[in-house]
């Protein structure tokens, strides 16, 4: 189940709601500018999984002069396979003739060619190398988290979004929870003092596995990985940045945008066997302490027919905030009066991007998109080698996960192969592995 699906966000909300809700993260001034401009936008999506075909539809929700103008993927069946859904329920704003489907680990160059905003949601092993590139080439992003895999993709993010800054040009993260209303108040009151000072934090995503695709006829070996990304290690990052980064960030955001000078945490893979769960891990748990000694306790497990949960809980010394139910309990006691029909951050998020490109005030995500990615780096590399990883650590490695992305070919030798048994093996041992 997706972080959606747990937040009873409404997809098919008019447009007028979606103006309404972002006024608390968006100024009056950009809105304005926002709601008067009729100008086309040209949009290209690379990466056309489930989660590219939600960004665009988020886009054109968000502004109706949105065109797509260019979708690129690895496979071409599912740039046409998106498109053609797309175009159903958008037929005004889908604009991707023939000629503007693009297929291969090179497609990124064309649409990037061919937009003036770029919607990166492919592989998480390409966010760093496609930002800059298009960054570079002077377009406006959204970028999907988590926004590297590894220390060395960090620092490419961080120069890309500098660059970005010195250009004038927006970048949005897609760590939607920024612009989720109910969670800015929430989270104000938590600041004001609503529950005292935080002591604890635990955040939680416990869930089947995630977006599983079978090898499809004709796929080359890399090319399958790569279509099946989400379980394979040198292509995703694994649990804890892919899926344990929105609660993370939550929790960075909480400490008031700080992060944690240490971590250590524990996983490995006792379940999953069979060629469509790639090698990643199956369960992780990571302690991460701040300077002042508050501690984020902090799990994620991809396993069937098991107890799910999506939750973050901020303790404190006057009371308890339940961050995704909009609730404060203890001295205080308040409950959001919108907690029953949350409204869409993911839609929200694209309102903020768009208004900013047409008003001429850009927005930039870099901050939070190097901290909290960084944050949820110190957990999985912990989880991979069983050591202790400090903050200073992380930050000033310089690993990657090899290949590099700009290496990566179609016809290449994988990084990893099926065993005798079909199933992938695990690439990381705990108290063996040495990363930092």
């Amino acid at each position: 189940m997706s972080e959606k699906d747990m937040s009873n966000d409404a997809p098919g909300a008019p447009r007028r709601d979606f103006l309404k809700l972002a006024a608390g993260a968006v100024s009056t001034t950009a809105l304005a500018g926002y709601v008067a401009a009729s100008d086309t936008i040209k949009v290209g999506v690379i990466g056309c999984g489930g989660r590219g075909e939600a960004a665009a539809m988020n886009a054109m929700n968000a502004d109706k002069g949105i065109r797509i103008v260019a979708m690129g993927d690895i496979r071409l069946d599912r740039v046409q396979e998106k498109r053609s859904a797309l175009k159903l329920k958008y037929p005004e704003q889908m604009a991707v003739d023939d000629n503007h489907c693009f297929k291969g680990f090179d497609a990124y160059r064309q649409v990037i060619e061919s937009s003036d905003v770029v919607i990166i949601a492919n592989a998480a092993k390409f966010h760093p190398f496609h930002l800059k590139a298009a960054i570079e080439a002077g377009k406006h992003v959204f970028v999907e988290k988590p926004h590297a895999i590894d220390p060395a993709g960090i620092q490419m993010v961080r120069a890309a979004t500098g660059m970005a800054a010195a250009k004038g040009l927006s970048v949005m993260s897609g760590l939607q929870s920024r612009y989720h209303p109910g969670y800015q108040e929430t989270m104000k009151r938590v600041h004001d003092g609503a529950i005292g000072d935080i002591v604890a934090i635990q955040e939680t995503w416990l869930r089947p596995p995630y977006v599983m695709y079978e090898r499809a006829p004709g796929l080359t070996e890399v090319e399958y990985q790569a279509s099946n990304q989400y379980h394979f290690h040198w292509l995703c990052g694994d649990d804890v940045p892919q899926t344990l980064i929105h609660n993370l960030d939550r929790s960075s955001w909480a400490m008031r945008n700080t992060a944690p000078v240490r971590a250590y945490g524990m996983g490995g893979r006792s379940t999953l066997k069979g060629e469509i769960y790639g090698n990643v891990f199956d369960h992780h748990a990571v302690v991460y302490e701040f300077a002042g000694g508050v501690r984020i306790y902090a799990y994620c497990r991809t396993i069937d027919n098991c107890y799910n949960e999506n939750s973050s809980l901020i303790l404190g010394t006057k009371g308890r905030c339940d961050l995704l139910r909009l609730r404060i309990q203890g001295e205080t006691n308040w409950q959001h009066a919108g907690s029953q029909g949350k409204p869409n951050a993911y839609d929200l998020e694209q309102v903020a991007l768009f208004a900013a490109i047409r008003s001429g005030k850009p927005v930039n995500c870099g901050d939070y998109m190097v901290r909290s990615t960084l944050i949820t780096l110190m957990g999985q590399f912990s989880c991979y080698s069983g050591k202790e990883v400090t903050w200073d650590q992380i930050a000033k490695s310089d690993y990657v996960h090899l290949p590099r992305p700009e290496d990566v070919r179609a016809d290449m030798e994988p990084p990893v192969r099926p065993g005798p048994d079909g199933s992938y093996p695990v690439y990381f041992t705990p108290g063996v592995s040495k990363l930092l």
